[in-house]
């Protein structure tokens, strides 16, 4: 979007720095940037809890001027801005503040200014988390101590920080990164970058699927021929970006027998001496996207130079994450799955495909632009029984999806949890893969998904 010049520990002190957002990311650089000795003035135009919250801790804890509630003039007369993912680049404070020239970066950009450690970067439209978590496993032996964050919860600046107030020896950021995060970047340069996969995704912030791949792709925008791509080549849309590129690649996937790991025979095997690797039966995360998930983790930890046996020794053990399709319990022969993960069309349909056996589906939230039609030849080729539609997207599911399945529109997550509860016969499935965002009734995803695991136990 622009290129400034980086401040350094030296010359960031008695900078005027305004942050705007006061969600946990610009809490988080809020105290980084107060900590290097700059100026800070954090802003937030919403008043609600958990902002009112943070805005409070900042004032008493660290003497931050804050305010909340509103964006007053004050947030002009600045240096820098650091901005929160959750501010559009289109939203208006943002073309006055360039109009005034002020140079406004991420808070993951602002982060990697003050680490002398390289980073892993991790994007996609699905499949981050996960393999992110499956990376910490792989990077955590005797050669790296990895460590995660980013858009998985753990704001860069909070890890930064505390690099800064306890210097370890030895370091590796794997930071999940969202598109949001990518819009105002600057000089960021992940040391090795991992695409999952690209499919239909934010198009309510992006507007279009050209404009998404496009920000998605600014991960790699500043990176140097010694930097290394990992990629899904099974995925057409990363293969037709990717092919032609300078960078250095390294590829994964499940057609093709040209990857550092490939498959064949139910097995996978290590292109280096084309040795076997492992049986496919003997890895315990299963399903075909967790595949791709830990192959795309093998094959950056490869590239790295971690020992291969160490790699297999997490397809053995790893479990998989909290909300990506999470067992919870089985009450009276009914199974309920937790995905509040799934916050994407195309996260649902790997939920769907996931299970044989017959599905009651909740679906519902904040709709982020995508299609629910989509769903219906997934909906008729598996044996998705019933959908209880909730939320704010109640209405469009229905107007999408009610000629293709049973469904019916309650309320809220609570009475869809009800509902499936009273409806669910011995041997269906209650899976929770709502394919919305969660800030119509919920913090999170995470919020999202505890508290459907909470009314689930709460039914036995």
């Amino acid at each position: 979007m622009m290129t400034l010049k980086k401040y350094n520990r030296e010359s960031i002190v008695n900078k005027r720095i305004t942050v705007i957002g006061l969600g946990i990311s610009g809490k988080a650089v809020s105290i980084l940037a107060n900590q290097l000795g700059a100026i800070v003035f954090a802003s937030d135009s919403n008043s609600s809890e958990e902002i009112i919250s943070n805005a409070m801790e900042l004032m008493h804890d660290h003497h931050i001027a804050t305010e909340t509630g509103i964006h007053s003039k004050k947030i002009y007369d600045s240096d820098l801005w650091i901005i929160s993912p959750g501010v559009p680049a289109k939203s208006l404070i943002v073309e006055k503040a360039l109009n005034h020239n002020i140079p406004i970066v991420s808070e993951i950009e602002f982060a990697s200014w003050f680490t002398k450690f390289p980073i892993i970067g991790i994007t996609g439209s699905n499949g981050k988390t996960t393999t992110t978590y499956i990376l910490k496993q792989m990077f955590n032996d005797k050669q790296t101590v990895g460590v995660i964050g980013g858009n998985i919860g753990i704001p860069f600046s909070e890890c930064v920080l505390k690099e800064i107030l306890q210097p370890p020896k030895k370091l590796v950021y794997l930071l999940e990164i969202s598109s949001f995060q990518l819009e105002f970047i600057s000089s960021f340069r992940p040391h090795i970058s991992i695409y999952t996969n690209i499919s239909e995704d934010h198009l309510d912030r992006h507007y279009s699927m050209q404009e998404y791949v496009k920000m998605k792709l600014r991960l790699v925008e500043n990176c140097k021929k010694s930097n290394t791509i990992v990629y899904n080549e099974d995925d057409d849309t990363l293969k037709s970006i990717f092919n032609n590129s300078p960078l250095k690649k390294s590829t994964y996937g499940t057609k093709s027998s040209n990857h550092t790991f490939y498959l064949k025979d139910d097995a996978i095997y290590h292109s280096s001496s084309n040795t076997l690797f492992l049986k496919i039966k003997d890895i315990k995360l299963k399903g075909q996207h967790n595949l791709y998930n830990l192959l795309a983790a093998a094959t950056c930890a490869d590239s790295y130079g971690i020992k291969i046996d160490h790699i297999k020794s997490i397809f053995k053990s790893f479990k998989g994450i909290p909300h990506r399709i999470e067992y919870i319990t089985t009450i009276k022969g009914v199974d309920y799955i937790n995905d509040s993960k799934a916050t994407n069309i195309n996260s649902v349909i790997v939920a769907i495909k996931t299970y044989k056996k017959p599905i009651i589906l909740l679906l519902g939230g904040v709709n982020k632009g995508v299609d629910f039609g989509l769903l219906i030849p997934h909906i008729e080729n598996n044996n998705v029984r019933i959908i209880l539609a909730y939320g704010e997207a109640g209405e469009q599911i229905k107007s999408a999806l009610g000629d293709a399945v049973r469904l019916f529109i309650v309320n809220d997550l609570n009475s869809a949890v009800k509902n499936a509860h009273s409806i669910a016969q011995p041997g269906d499935v209650v899976l929770l893969s709502p394919g919305c965002a969660s800030f119509d009734q919920f913090k999170n995803f995470e919020d999202r998904g505890d508290f459907f695991k909470s009314k689930v136990k709460a039914l036995s």
